[in-house]
């Protein structure tokens, strides 16, 4: 069931309506149900992987409580982390492990049948998998507290607006919320609604729009060179940003309404002025997990410069790794990596440099052009992660260098590709609409909580209009895939 499909419009407010009607002590197995309800929707056997993902990580939680010495502790949460892990490796790295092991066989002239494997992969299983691990290792921590209601645990790993592309919740701020205490309250659910509102905006206005730009030059990368591939890729962030944030907006606005809080997932990274401070805003619950659960394990800062740049580059590559079981995914992964090792050893140079030359980093011009430097590299290192295969990313980048035919920026040939003189100055006014909300979000400026100040009528004309807006220029009709939603994939 996805956000933007008129069985969601419908199943929704059905679930609204009900939790609050119903009696608290019971509202959290109504959740439960809808959750299951919602992703089996897709396919009722992913639930039974949901489920084992769900059961492993509770039992290997009761086990680590009862236990009572450390050695037995410990090896319970790594057995529960390999068992999750492994259902994982199966459904999502298996065949092309498979087929890079035959490739290899073969180069090296050796007989041997692999066996064929392919399976459908079960849409979220990234996610509510490390969302498992992660309570798993708080309890091992002693973070928190062991859940012993297991359809309340049930719930926190399946909670249905972010299961199957995120946030990845953490048991500490998610499970306390689930008792279903809270009371409909109008002003919340206004705040969520205009949530949800922005989060559609982003998707089905403007991520599906640039989306049909994107998908035409990447179509026939020797047709389109040049000029094209180099819009393509820095449309391609933004698109990404839209349609992976405008999910995670939808999904805040409508737990909010439900009066339960999601961490927020982008603060505005294109923004930001350097490589390290762009992803520290860009899905933040995913970096902060591989931070909180990998990288400070590995040591983190603490052990030297040189093990500090390799405890980088392996957070890179694994995060790589997690979007897919492919060479672009782990190139993507270690370029942005190479950018942040980079950034860290050329930062006292610069410093250096700036002082000498007198240069105040914090003017608005030296902070557009680091920015415009910043969003570039992330675009460039984006290339492979829109990329089919590894062949495809360099021929994209070999034709950006070497096809010359900057005119399609002046004679129309950009309103060629699906969108047209119209479609593609509202795609642009949109995207400036992006950027203002994100400075205003920077300065710790809510537009929603501005809204919520103004009289009632006001309020009003904003919602029917942005309502308007959204169905008037949202892209739908035929032709329309409302299953775009790109981090699905992951």
């Amino acid at each position: 069931m996805l956000f933007n499909s008129l069985q969601f419009i419908i199943f929704f407010p059905i679930v609204v309506i009900v939790y609050f009607i119903i009696p608290k002590k019971v509202r959290y197995i109504w959740l439960l149900i809808s959750s299951y309800y919602f992703y089996m929707s897709w396919n009722a056997m992913y639930a039974l992987l949901l489920f084992a993902s769900t059961f492993i990580t509770y039992i290997g939680a009761l086990f680590i409580d009862i236990a009572q010495k450390d050695s037995i502790k410990k090896t319970v949460m790594i057995l529960g982390c390999v068992l999750n892990l492994s259902i994982l490796f199966v459904y999502k790295y298996a065949e092309y492990t498979l087929s890079l092991i035959s490739k290899l066989l073969s180069n090296l002239n050796i007989s041997a049948e692999v066996p064929a494997f392919s399976v459908l992969l079960p849409v979220g299983i990234s996610f509510y998998t490390l969302q498992a691990l992660g309570y798993l290792i708080d309890v091992y921590r002693k973070d928190i507290a062991v859940e012993k209601n297991f359809l309340k645990y049930a719930l926190f790993v399946s909670f249905f607006p972010q299961l199957v592309a995120g946030p990845i919740e953490r048991s500490g701020n998610l499970l306390k919320q689930l008792d279903g205490n809270t009371v409909f309250e109008f002003d919340r659910a206004r705040e969520g609604f205009f949530l949800m509102l922005w989060g559609y905006f982003l998707k089905v206005v403007l991520a599906d729009r640039i989306a049909i730009y994107v998908d035409k030059v990447y179509s026939d990368t020797n047709m389109y060179g040049g000029y094209y591939l180099i819009i393509a890729a820095l449309l391609f962030s933004i698109q990404v940003y839209c349609d992976f944030g405008g999910y995670s907006t939808i999904a805040m606005g409508a737990s909010m309404i439900l009066g339960i809080k999601l961490m927020d997932n982008f603060n505005a990274p294109f923004l930001a002025d350097s490589v390290s401070s762009l992803w520290r805003g860009w899905h933040i619950s995913l970096t902060s997990w591989f931070r909180d659960y990998v990288y400070i394990p590995l040591g983190g800062s603490r052990k030297g410069k040189i093990r500090k740049y390799i405890n980088i580059m392996i957070i890179f590559l694994t995060s790589g790794l997690w979007h897919g079981a492919n060479l672009t995914f782990a190139i993507w992964g270690g370029l942005n990596g190479i950018y942040e090792v980079v950034g860290e050893v050329l930062k006292p140079v610069k410093e250096k440099a700036a002082k000498a030359l007198g240069i105040n980093g914090n003017n608005i011009g030296n902070r557009l052009v680091k920015m415009v430097i910043t969003y570039s590299l992330f675009s460039f290192a984006a290339i492979f992660f829109r990329a089919n295969s590894l062949t495809v990313a360099l021929d994209v980048i070999k034709s950006i260098f070497t096809c010359y035919n900057p005119w399609i920026l002046f004679d129309g040939s950009l309103y060629t590709l699906g969108l047209d003189s119209k479609n593609f100055n509202l795609m642009l006014m949109c995207i400036g609409l992006l950027i203002f909300a994100d400075i205003q979000k920077k300065k710790g400026i809510k537009i929603r909580e501005v809204l919520a100040r103004q009289d009632y009528w006001c309020r009003i004309a904003v919602m029917v209009a942005s309502i308007c807006f959204i169905l008037m220029f949202g892209i739908w009709g035929s032709g329309y895939d409302s299953a775009g939603f790109i981090y699905f994939q992951f």
